[in-house]
């Protein structure tokens, strides 16, 4: 336990550290804001076709809308913030010239990655759950509560009662989306001794991969199942009228099952690395 204090003091006490914090503290209330004085015409636009046929009651530019409307906005995104802490955990140490320092005291390697990894690990899930604390306690404050209204391909519109709990299901499950893109920026920090190369390394990966997954190609098709950016959205699915469970479980143990490839190919490079500084 001093071993993961020291390091959570050791991250936490960085400046790159509150870069995400910082950014979503700015970039939240402004959205929100914004959304607030435009009155609500994003709602209005995502129901214009329903007009003619439904009479949509009650209020549903509230809240639980804005934070959906945030998080499909901001995904791509964080996973660049995510890399600044996670690119640097041990990059950050070569950069210093800490690692034969770092490596001379009793804890094997083997604990002492363990531990970086656990950081990196609450460190993502701190900005998550920030994230959602921002937006939904900021957007219930300025909007009010209401049924959430699910803008898609469909539109789909879940209670007020059944709101809340599907939004934490989101956030939990774009926390384990947000470890797989951790677990790789881990990875690259383990190959260089500048933090610079595994966000650019890390951003770089998704950015192809995206364009794989989106572009409407056969040849993309093929291998996109394979790609982990497919699966980072799979807090959307939590979203949809009726959960498919199976599916989502599924896509889940992809992830997992890539990030716990990313570490065990780091914990390899770890463990047989050269240490010259």
């Amino acid at each position: 336990m001093a071993l993961l204090r020291n390091e959570l003091l050791k991250t936490y006490t960085r400046w790159r550290t509150y870069i995400g914090f910082l950014a979503i503290g700015a970039i939240v209330p402004l959205v929100e804001i914004g959304l607030k004085l435009e009155g609500g015409s994003l709602a209005r636009n995502a129901t214009r076709g329903l007009s003619a046929d439904f009479l949509i009651m009650g209020n549903v530019f509230n809240g639980y809308f804005v934070t959906q409307f945030l998080m499909n906005s901001l995904w791509v995104h964080i996973p660049f913030l995510i890399s600044l802490v996670a690119g640097d955990q041990l990059a950050g140490e070569g950069t210093g010239g800490t690692f034969r320092i770092l490596l001379i005291r009793p804890p094997s390697r083997t604990r002492i990655l363990g531990i970086k990894y656990l950081t990196t690990l609450i460190y993502t899930a701190s900005l998550v759950i920030f994230l959602a604390v921002l937006s939904v306690g900021l957007g219930i404050a300025l909007f009010g509560t209401g049924d959430l209204l699910i803008p898609g391909r469909t539109i789909s519109i879940l209670s007020q009662a059944e709101a809340p709990w599907r939004l934490t299901g989101a956030f939990g499950f774009a926390i384990v989306s947000m470890w797989c893109v951790a677990s790789l920026a881990f990875l690259f920090s383990s190959l260089v001794e500048n933090a610079i190369g595994p966000i650019i390394g890390t951003m770089a990966v998704i950015i192809v991969f995206l364009l794989m997954t989106n572009i409407p190609i056969s040849l993309f098709a093929t291998i996109r199942p394979y790609l982990f950016t497919t699966y980072l959205d799979v807090w959307q699915e939590v979203l949809e009228y009726k959960v498919q469970w199976s599916t989502l479980a599924l896509h889940v143990s992809y992830l997992a099952a890539y990030s716990i490839g990313f570490y065990i190919a780091t914990w390899y490079i770890f463990v047989k690395k050269d240490v010259l500084s």
